[in-house]
């Protein structure tokens, strides 16, 4: 197959500061984070905490980082972190994170405390990006002296309650857009040749290879399945390059890659991928999906915690 060369770069070099600078001045914001997030946190203040963990400077631009936060917090009970929109062009992760508080949160109450980020890399929502300004992707950067200040303001906030939390759902999206821009970006700023991949129609979990935790992930995805389509494998038994370990779930070793959902000591965790191009998936079906497996994930984790030891 023959591929067209990435327009920044020179094939085969890594960027520099130049090729990042052309990269940073094609980006263009596309839409409000300040109209579509945070006024829909402001309305969540009756009912919920809100904490700004941190702000983003980037030239002009300047965005606080706001998470959801119980308001009857209990030292005595566990924590259940959500987070969503690491990769801002993920739609449904940010809006399917807010949906879950707004409809379905509540019905935990007592139960376990709430810890929402709803949407950690707000410059790469406005302009419907993976990266942050710097050229950096924020779930490769979950690590100590982190690049992203994305990623370090939610490792700071989280880094109290790091063996406290029980369930962590970090939301996602795989979109047609990760083959036709981000890929072949990565490879140019990287200097690699670039390889096409396939784009999985469908749902799908990545859980962690260093722990699996299978009953729950099959526990998430069949909660999934009532609301959208669960991604088949591919003709090689994967999905993105990954082998299939059960019905839409696949497995990273999330905290060598430095990916968000490695950030704490949680025994339950995974990353959600759903994929809003598919003609069988509305945006509403999206953020219903991303909801129902915050949901499904936090009933799940909370029943093998009251489950008596043997």
């Amino acid at each position: 197959m023959t591929t067209i060369p990435y327009p920044i770069g020179t094939p085969g070099q890594p960027w520099g500061a130049a090729e990042r600078a052309a990269w940073l001045a094609r980006q263009i914001r596309r839409r409000s984070y300040a109209t579509e997030v945070l006024d829909a946190i402001e309305r969540l203040r009756t009912q919920w905490d809100v904490v700004e963990y941190g702000r983003l400077d980037y030239a002009s631009d300047h965005y606080p980082l706001l998470a959801i936060r119980s308001r009857d917090w209990r030292d005595d009970l566990p924590c259940a972190l959500v987070t969503g929109g690491v990769h801002g062009y993920e739609t449904s992760g940010v809006h399917g994170a807010l949906r879950f508080v707004e409809r379905h949160a509540a019905d935990y109450a007592g139960r376990i405390n709430l810890l929402v980020a709803p949407c950690v890399s707000p410059w790469a929502y406005e302009r419907i990006h993976r990266w942050n300004a710097l050229a950096i992707d924020p779930n490769r950067s979950f690590r100590a002296d982190s690049p992203a200040p994305e990623s370090a303001a939610l490792m700071r906030l989280v880094a109290p309650l790091r063996e406290d939390v029980l369930v962590h759902i970090d939301l996602h999206e795989t979109t047609d857009s990760d083959e036709s821009e981000f890929r072949p970006a990565l490879a140019a700023r990287d200097g690699k040749p670039y390889e096409p991949g396939e784009i999985p129609d469908g749902f799908y979990l990545v859980g962690d290879s260093d722990n699996p935790q299978p009953a729950f992930q099959q526990a998430v995805i069949a909660a999934v399945a009532k609301v959208t389509h669960v991604a088949p494998a591919d003709r090689d038994g994967r999905i993105i390059g990954s082998p299939v370990v059960a019905p839409g779930v696949i497995n990273y070793p999330v905290k060598s890659l430095g990916l968000c959902a490695g950030v704490t000591q949680a025994p339950y965790t995974t990353t959600t991928e759903v994929y809003p191009d598919s003609p069988r998936a509305t945006p509403e079906q999206c953020n219903a999906a991303q909801a129902a497996a915050v949901c499904a994930a936090i009933t799940f984790a909370l029943a093998q915690r009251a489950q008596p030891v043997a």
